[in-house]
């Protein structure tokens, strides 16, 4: 089976997607590293680290230091497939960002974007 484009593009180049959508809508770029690191375990240096590697998703989320056990908590729908029904482990890792991302541009808290209300 062939693999998705995704997952061979490099985080670095749509990490910046990630902060402009949040920006837009009134939120930070450090919102958006607090995500990231709350979902994969990086800290910010190797967060850092990582988009100055430029490493594709698929290394991404290979190397995630430790990927948060609450994120089976992110349900919903994003672009147009519902999340708990990704049978991709990857593809679903990476529909988990963009839907805590979309929740971030959409105005919702902290506490219940990172599942701790």
């Amino acid at each position: 089976m062939k693999k998705h484009r995704i997952y061979s593009m490099s985080f670095s180049s749509v990490y910046p997607h990630y902060v402009t959508k949040a920006v837009k809508k009134g939120r930070t770029k450090e919102e958006v590293d607090q995500i990231i690191t709350w979902l994969t375990g990086y800290s910010e240096e190797e967060l850092t680290t990582v988009l100055d590697s430029g490493v594709d998703f698929e290394t991404f989320f290979a190397k995630s230091p430790r990927l948060n056990p609450r994120r089976s908590l992110i349900t919903g729908v994003i672009c147009g497939v519902r999340i708990e029904e990704i049978e991709d482990p990857l593809m679903r890792e990476i529909r988990y960002l963009d839907k805590l991302i979309d929740e971030l541009a959409k105005g919702r808290p902290m506490e219940k974007i990172l599942r701790t209300a």
